[in-house]
């Protein structure tokens, strides 16, 4: 019997649809999934911040990682999702708000089949996504959420 290192320990990811590109996202960071909800312009805010969304009586920054990958901005449709996910950025878990076009389903990826973002070729910033990987014919971007917040 061959034992599993934890980088071939398959990892369950949240697949969802952002402008046209399949983006996965670690189960165990998601918290909830949310239909569209008001969104509060927040003036000044980092131009990726959609807003604030009210989440339970607490108050949430939503990103649009559209605007961060360079990906036109298009209106909510019936199947805009709120992922909440929870990161730990300066050093505390802080909720944060994904906006997405649509939401796929969980399915499982090995962390050791997934590749780096290729430097050239490539419209967005390679520090923004930590792996590339396949999910049938699609290709997966697992973005790096932390680095992208931040």
């Amino acid at each position: 019997m061959t034992q599993e290192t934890p980088s071939q320990t398959p990892v369950d990811v949240l697949t969802l649809g952002i402008g046209g590109e399949v983006f996965a996202i670690e189960a165990a960071d998601v918290r909830e999934i949310l239909d569209l909800v008001p969104i509060t312009a927040v003036p000044g805010a980092r131009p990726f911040v959609g807003g604030v969304v009210n989440v339970r009586g607490r108050i949430v920054p939503l990103a649009d990682l559209r605007l961060q990958f360079g990906m036109a901005v298009t209106a909510p449709t019936t199947d805009t999702r709120i992922i909440v996910v929870e990161l730990d950025l300066a050093g505390e878990p802080t909720p944060v708000g994904i906006l997405a076009d649509r939401v796929f389903e969980v399915t499982q990826i090995v962390p050791a089949s997934l590749e780096t973002a290729p430097r050239i070729g490539i419209r967005w910033r390679p520090e923004f996504i930590r792996g590339i990987g396949m999910r049938g014919d699609d290709l997966l971007i697992l973005p790096n959420l932390a680095q992208i917040l931040h």
